[in-house]
């Protein structure tokens, strides 16, 4: 396959001219800004710590993965190697914000409860443990769709 007209030379900047990066960057900063436009709705306040903040819906995360492994696939070709290395990471990292750090959530939730009990009757430290870390499915379903629909605008506008 030929890959001129998206590796240019050796230069680590010119990844910054391809589609792969674009797809990525693109849906992880959607996803973003829907979560800081939905805290904004909610809250009625405009709080920029949402756009580097982990958790929520949708999964950033999901949605980065997602465009990346379907931008090299539509522009690599989906039997390629490269793409089921995308596709795989993608696959871990869902399962990563599903199941791993939704669980590690889940421990800081009950670890917080248990500090506020002891704090009642002791002095101690009242910071508190994050708790938003993982993804419920839903949200890393809607990353993933938000991904795909990304890296499907950005390779399908691509000049080739």
């Amino acid at each position: 396959m030929d890959h001129a007209p998206y590796i240019m030379n050796n230069n680590p900047l010119h990844l910054f001219a391809t589609p792969w990066f674009w797809s990525a960057f693109g849906a992880w900063t959607l996803a973003q800004f829907v979560k800081m436009l939905s805290a904004l709705i909610r809250t009625q306040r405009l709080d920029f710590r949402y756009l580097v903040s982990t958790g929520g819906m949708p999964s950033a995360h999901s949605a980065l993965v997602c465009a990346l492994a379907t931008s090299v696939g539509m522009t690599e070709g989906f039997d390629q190697a490269a793409t089921m290395l995308a596709a795989a990471f993608a696959a871990i990292t869902m399962f990563d914000a599903a199941v791993v750090r939704r669980a590690a959530g889940h421990q800081a939730r009950i670890l917080n409860q248990m500090l506020d009990e002891v704090f009642k009757e002791h002095h101690i430290s009242e910071r508190h443990l994050k708790e938003l870390l993982g993804h419920t499915r839903l949200e890393v379903f809607v990353g993933l769709i938000v991904g795909i629909l990304c890296a499907t605008i950005v390779v399908s506008w691509w000049p080739r």
